[in-house]
């Protein structure tokens, strides 16, 4: 038994219960094509119509071919949109609302969930398991997972409130997981969306000082100076890490940010951090390897993981809704859904920080 309030749009009415999907089929091999609607299936699930959704940088991982797959798999896991229907057991989320959802569904109600590591629900799902670079998406756990907004957004509020499904929640938790507060200096590894995002957030938290490492994009920098930015260090390696213990009297941060997932970025963050200080890794780890030895004399704590993004929805969800921040600027490329490939292609060669996918 579901609550039922779906309607068709004319493509979909013609192909008679299918709708525009994404897949990966392998490398550098992403598809849009028509795939059969998304049903209910467990009675805690809800079906949005998806107003808007996008592409992240992890997502770049299995199209370059470093996370191997064997089989076409479904692409996406950033959405928002209107709830369509419901299944019998959801009792929050009702059809009608414009609801934000994080990359992975919780019940938002288990002990490691009240603790605030919905990432890691006992009960925990993908997010969008058919796939959010689509029309449609069955959404499990809807009352755990998805968060409504006040009234139905305004067209350019939108991006924001995309940003808040993964980025801007991943860059929240990476600044909280880094200890970032007033008057301290933060120092963020990476430019893509996640660390911009995570430099609006260490602002926004009360950073006294916020240095951006590795970006050699001008537009980047120009995007992460009005998220707030103070400095700008090009270089990478041992050369970044001697330029930002110049700019901190030889102590190094108090706060660091890594959010790329590579060897090299790890232990720029690691070296850029003083004794004490707090490293926030968001970054999804791929071959990386920290030497025992200088990890243990570096008296450096390590926090993070994959984000608990409902964690922060309401909270993002109220800053976006009051025009505090602007987290959708990461946003430099839109594109309808059907030229998904295109997107892949532009963020793949650095073309574009971010692609906004419409549906």
């Amino acid at each position: 038994m579901t609550n039922k309030s779906r309607t068709r749009g004319s493509t979909c009415m013609i192909l008679g219960g299918y709708m525009r999907g994404t897949a990966l089929y392998g490398p550098y091999d992403v598809r849009s094509e028509y795939v059969p609607d998304p049903t209910i299936i467990e009675p805690t699930d809800a079906i949005i119509r998806l107003s808007a959704t996008c592409i992240c940088g992890s997502d770049l991982w299995p199209y370059r071919g470093v996370d191997p797959i064997t089989r076409p798999v479904p692409m996406g896991h950033e959405y928002v949109g209107i709830v369509e229907e419901v299944g019998s057991a959801v009792k929050i989320i009702k059809p009608g609302q414009f609801v934000v959802g994080s990359f992975f569904a919780s019940d938002n109600t288990c002990p490691i969930c009240q603790a605030g590591y919905q990432t890691s629900c006992v009960n925990r799902q993908p997010g969008a398991p058919t796939g959010a670079q689509a029309e449609y998406a069955r959404i499990p756990l809807a009352d755990g997972t998805l968060v409504p907004t006040p009234d139905l957004p305004p067209a350019d509020l939108i991006p924001d409130l995309l940003a808040a499904s993964d980025v801007l929640g991943t860059g929240w938790f990476a600044a909280v997981a880094a200890e970032v507060g007033p008057g301290k200096t933060v120092a963020v590894v990476g430019d893509g969306a996640v660390g911009l995002l995570a430099v609006l957030s260490a602002r926004q938290m009360g950073a006294e000082r916020i240095i951006l490492i590795g970006s050699r994009h001008p537009q980047r920098q120009a995007l992460a100076q009005e998220f707030g930015a103070t400095d700008v260090i090009e270089a990478r390696g041992d050369e970044a890490i001697e330029m930002l213990k110049e700019l901190t009297d030889g102590l190094g941060v108090h706060s660091t940010i890594e959010a790329v997932g590579t060897q090299e970025s790890m232990m720029q963050a690691i070296r850029a951090t003083r004794p004490g200080g707090h490293v926030g890794v968001v970054g999804v780890l791929h071959d990386v390897a920290i030497p025992g030895r200088e990890f243990f004399f570096s008296h450096v704590h390590l926090h993070g993981g994959p984000a608990p993004v409902r964690r922060f929805l309401p909270e993002l969800i109220n800053l976006i809704w009051q025009r505090v921040i602007k987290p959708g600027k990461v946003f430099d490329l839109t594109l309808p859904l059907e030229q998904v490939a295109e997107g892949y292609r532009a963020m793949d060669e650095r073309r574009a920080i971010k692609v906004l996918l419409k549906p």
